[in-house]
């Protein structure tokens, strides 16, 4: 092990692959072409010079620190970047008074936040001031829907790209330009197939530093022949992600099946297949987050109104996935899935779903039936919107006969409950309601 530290003690620099690799150009940057390709808006406001306050919005190892300070260098304004980790108001109000000093001296500001999401309700507030007057540039990164974690009048101010995650082929590209860049890993000699740097690529999930840092290890834990040749097998890979399958999604195949499997195990009620598909998938690397979103849907799709409490169980344990990741995780989801397998089973909301919206693509759009429009205006009313609206809640019964679908559709049917679990209650207030409806009682 000590010849293979040598091998990169011999580059003089201590810094990680993902660092030294750090594009510097936007034509270097691997991914989002929907936002960076030729003729895309980010892409032109950055070629222009006309980069406003925005926040990237994305997973984790996309390029957004990478992409802030790529237009940091493009952009004619001074640099100021520090983490919400680890920066709180006194130290924003530092950088602001700079910033404000810079204005008044003709210089713009452009000031990056990592993980912007966690600074509080007043860190945020401090910055407005300051983006309005135009003192700074605000180019904030989070993982995190800004919808929910940025102040609305922050939010307001900045305009939101969207980051993917890292297509399989860009990672893929990415680990190519590792192993050849001298930058990287360029003078030594490493041995490596196109199947394992694929490996490598589907293990990342998207993540271009993950990617980078497990070629890393790989190499670092490679076996050395006797020219210098770092020779990176499958057997060292399966060691560096601590997984025994390595091509669980080789081409997408066995990645569908599995899922397939899992979900038609817990419709099934097998919870001992059930758990067993999930095991597979993640010790196949599958993101958890992605099987937990999955349960969700299942959630509603098989079970339904015979469990409505199987829905807060499959966002539960998502929520859990995101606190914990893995391996603490794999329990949560085994709850889930456990959970999922055995409660009562009904397809009604999926079918109702699935009818209506064939409906609203086959048949014309019906205007709403006025009696059920809102009418604000004395126009509105005198075109009789909201004109014979019923108000349930004046009646005893707390029903009314108003028809609300379209005429054309008087009397269609798209949720037919069942009778397991809670559903079969549901189903008898149904069947009620409709009989009174029809005056049969």
């Amino acid at each position: 092990m000590m010849e293979q530290m040598s091998l990169f003690d011999d580059r003089k620099t201590s810094a990680r692959l993902a660092s030294r690799l750090r594009p510097e150009a936007l034509d270097e940057y691997v991914g989002q072409q929907h936002l960076l390709g030729p003729g895309k808006l980010l892409r032109q406001l950055i070629e222009k010079d006309q980069i406003s306050s925005m926040i990237f919005w994305g997973p984790p190892g996309v390029g957004k620190t990478t992409l802030a300070r790529i237009i940091a260098k493009l952009t004619r304004a001074d640099f100021i970047e520090f983490s919400a980790v680890t920066s709180g108001i006194k130290e924003v109000r530092s950088v602001m008074d700079r910033a404000e000093e810079s204005r008044k001296m003709g210089m713009r500001t452009l000031l990056f936040i990592d993980e912007i999401h966690r600074f509080n309700k007043a860190q945020q507030d401090a910055f407005l001031p300051y983006v309005e007057k135009g003192s700074i540039i605000l180019v904030g990164a989070t993982t995190e829907n800004p919808s929910f974690e940025i102040n609305s009048a922050l939010l307001s101010r900045c305009k939101v790209f969207v980051l993917k995650a890292l297509e399989e082929e860009d990672l893929c590209r990415l680990l190519h330009h590792a192993l050849t860049s001298p930058k990287g890993l360029g003078s030594m000699q490493v041995d490596m197939g196109e199947e394992e740097i694929a490996a490598v690529a589907r293990f990342a999930n998207g993540d271009g530093r993950t990617a980078l840092n497990t070629l890393e290890m790989a190499v670092l834990n490679g076996e050395v022949s006797g020219d210098g040749t770092v020779h990176v097998t499958e057997e060292v890979l399966a060691q560096c992600m601590n997984r025994r399958s390595l091509l669980y999604d080789k081409n997408g195949e066995e990645h569908y099946n599995l899922i397939s499997a899992l979900h038609k195990s817990m419709r099934n009620s097998d919870p001992d297949a059930a758990v067993y598909w999930l095991c597979r998938m993640l010790d196949g690397g599958e993101d958890p987050l992605y099987i937990a979103r999955r349960l969700i849907r299942f959630a509603s799709e098989d079970v339904g109104m015979a469990d409505s409490n199987a829905l807060q169980v499959a966002v539960a344990a998502y929520q859990a996935c995101h606190f914990l990741g893995m391996p603490e995780c794999d329990v949560h989801l085994t709850h889930a899935v456990v959970y999922l397998s055995m409660t009562a089973k009904s397809n009604a909301l999926y079918m109702a779903c699935e009818m209506a919206k064939k409906d609203v693509r086959t048949l014309p759009a019906e205007p709403v039936p006025k009696q059920i429009c809102n009418a604000p205006t004395r126009l509105m009313k005198e075109l009789d919107y909201g004109k014979n609206y019923e108000y349930a809640h004046d009646t005893e019964e707390k029903l009314t006969r108003m028809q609300c679908l379209p005429d054309s559709l008087a009397g269609r049917r798209y949720y037919r409950p069942g009778v397991q679990g809670r559903e079969k209650a549901v189903k008898e207030r149904l069947e009620q309601i409709l009989a009174w409806k029809k005056g049969d009682r």
